[in-house]
């Protein structure tokens, strides 16, 4: 019979019953509450989103991309550590859901804060350089979005797919960078996802660099 501690160490790699369905919903709950939210403050008058609902509802999106790419880069470190090998299966999500929240967040702008008026937009781009910045972010997301399936993994080969994914690290620099520019004098929530970022980045680095040391040391075939 095998030890507690290895019972316990076992169970701790299997994937909960039921965790892929429940990710999914608990994913979908921030939308529902911004679309839920903006429509009863723009309809009925309500306050859900307070005196300027359009903005405020367009930044609660636009932090919930900024979580869900720190969701997707979290999931490589706990895969690592925790030995949770079951959760490499969900990275695909999370990256799927950062992409669908940057794009709502980026309607919210063109459709209800200015109407899908291109003048507007291109006052607004030079006079608030940070819109152009975060377009560009969600822009490189989408080719990630694309291939992210196992038949485009397949066509494009593994290098060729992972050299194209490393676009995220981009997308969360540029994302980090949009919203600091757009807080302006208000920097701690920008500053707290620059600390979370940069904390995956350098676990990342260490890593990297562990497997190239582990490489240059090993011996060469005869």
């Amino acid at each position: 019979m095998a030890p507690a501690g290895a019972l316990a160490r076992i169970r701790a790699m299997r994937e909960p019953r039921g965790f892929g369905a429940t990710l999914v919903l608990a994913a979908l709950l921030p939308a529902a509450y911004a679309i839920y939210g903006l429509a009863s403050d723009i309809l009925r008058g309500t306050r859900i989103f307070g005196s300027n609902p359009v903005k405020a509802g367009e930044h609660f999106l636009g932090e919930w991309t900024l979580r869900f790419l720190i969701f997707t880069l979290t999931v490589t470190p706990l895969r690592q550590l925790l030995k949770w090998n079951w959760m490499a299966r969900h990275r695909r999500t999370m990256g799927l859901f950062a992409f669908a929240y940057g794009t709502l967040h980026w309607l919210v702008y063109i459709l209800l804060d200015i109407q899908l008026d291109l003048q507007e937009m291109v006052t607004d781009i030079i006079k608030r350089p940070y819109i152009l910045i975060g377009s560009l972010g969600l822009l490189l997301m989408a080719p990630l979005a694309i291939t992210s399936t196992k038949k485009m993994m397949a066509r494009l080969g593994g290098r060729r797919w992972n050299l194209l994914h490393r676009l995220v690290y981009v997308s969360c620099v540029l994302g980090v960078i949009h919203f600091w520019m757009a807080v302006k004098a208000d920097i701690g929530r920008p500053l707290m996802f620059a600390l979370g970022f940069g904390a995956l980045f350098a676990y990342r680095i260490w890593k990297w660099r562990e497997k190239a040391s582990a490489l240059k040391g090993s011996p060469t075939p005869a």
